[in-house]
């Protein structure tokens, strides 16, 4: 009897000092892992878990660890697959991503249709917030913006610095064609009229484009001084590689997205190719950092997470939305999703105050009407900031 006593008192004892295992909350984290868009899907969804990794340090959100269910979108249809797999077998409180904006048009009207909060960190077409949805929110800038920031810089710097009128820069636009680059070029048309550009040429053409010697003889024979791409990885590689080989030299070549803004498109076509090119994107790392503050830390962050550099900005405004995300929760009544919304909705941060740069405030269509994107030049192997003043850290450099 004695024996079993002290058996008995021995596993009572394990019993009360053996730690409780920490209750968890979990969210989907949708992006293409897989596929063409691999690399920048990736290099966003780092972001998101570096936000994690740090609300989840603070206590998690309402108590409970904050763990991701991934979902791997490599298409627009398998986006909606996972989409629905996160919300019906995972059970996710909310879905964070994508990157891509054919993807985000797609998965989020799952979750719309399945009354779960939806929260896009990435992708810029201007119709993921035009669509009068409840439970879809974006705290990225959009298309828009991009095209306007293009614009003005074309109107403010590059048009003064060749020595001419707005309206005397002969304008190429070449995108591709899903709702990612033709809402930008879209944008472009319209803001490049507005300002009195001379738009010689408008080309689309899919993402996955093998060879754009067509496209690049065209615009050599519109003898264009300015070249507007909106694009990806592989397809902004081809076309600066494809162009070098065929002599067209516009004095200024201005990307727009993921492609522009990755150091690996620079290793790709080699400092001489990329150097002076423009782009016009998410903030990134060389900026004015008494505009973005916290930047530095995400970096040294992500270093101690992934034992790199980040590759491009993807990753630090992913990180900025998610943690206004997963703070706001923090404070809900709850993780339903009405009040999800609640906590979501009363988000006031000024701009100034983030990584980033930019604030967040959600306005209509549930798009954050303080996202904005700057201006960037490759110059000396590094991509760097120079535009808006306020943001710049080199000025911007053109030359005939």
């Amino acid at each position: 009897m004695r024996i079993r006593a002290l058996a008995a008192t021995s596993v009572l004892a394990l019993t009360i000092m053996a730690p409780q295992a920490m209750a968890e909350v979990k969210f989907g984290a949708l992006y293409p892992f897989s596929g063409p868009l691999a690399l920048l899907g990736e290099e966003s969804a780092r972001g998101l878990e570096i936000a994690v990794d740090e609300i989840n340090a603070a206590g998690g959100v309402q108590g409970e660890q904050v763990v991701l269910a991934r979902g791997d979108a490599v298409d627009p249809n398998q986006a909606i697959g996972e989409a629905r797999r996160l919300i019906s077998l995972e059970n996710v409180k909310a879905v964070f991503g994508t990157y891509s904006s054919s993807r985000s048009m797609a998965a989020s009207q799952v979750a719309e249709l399945s009354g779960i909060p939806y929260f896009e960190l990435g992708a810029v077409a201007d119709d993921i917030t035009e669509r009068g949805f409840t439970y879809v929110y974006r705290t990225n800038p959009t298309a828009d913006s991009m095209a306007k920031l293009i614009v003005k810089m074309l109107v403010d710097k590059v048009a003064p610095a060749l020595g001419k009128e707005p309206g005397d820069l002969r304008i190429g636009i070449i995108h591709e064609d899903s709702n990612y680059g033709t809402s930008v070029a879209g944008h472009q048309e319209d803001y490049g009229e507005e300002a009195g550009l001379n738009i010689v040429s408008v080309q689309g053409y899919p993402a996955s484009i093998v060879d754009m010697s067509s496209i690049v003889l065209s615009l050599k024979e519109a003898n264009v001084d300015v070249v507007l791409q909106t694009s990806y990885q592989n397809d902004s590689v081809l076309f600066l590689q494809q162009a070098n080989e065929a002599g067209l030299k516009p004095a200024a070549i201005v990307g727009g997205g993921g492609g522009y803004s990755m150091m690996p498109t620079a290793e790709a076509v080699g400092t001489d190719l990329i150097e002076g090119v423009l782009d016009a994107d998410f903030t990134q790392y060389a900026v004015n950092t008494d505009f973005t503050p916290g930047l530095e830390d995400f970096v040294a962050a992500y270093r101690d997470k992934y034992g790199s550099d980040p590759r491009s900005g993807h990753s630090l405004n992913n990180y900025v939305g998610a943690m206004a995300i997963l703070q706001a929760l923090d404070e809900a009544d709850g993780l339903d999703p009405d009040a999800i919304l609640k906590a979501v909705n009363a988000i006031d941060i000024e701009n100034g105050t983030t990584a980033a740069g930019y604030g967040i405030k959600f306005g209509d269509g549930n798009q954050n009407e303080r996202a904005f994107m700057m201006g960037m030049q490759w110059q000396g192997g590094k991509l760097v900031t120079v535009y808006p003043d306020d943001a710049a850290v080199a000025e911007m450099a053109i030359t005939q």
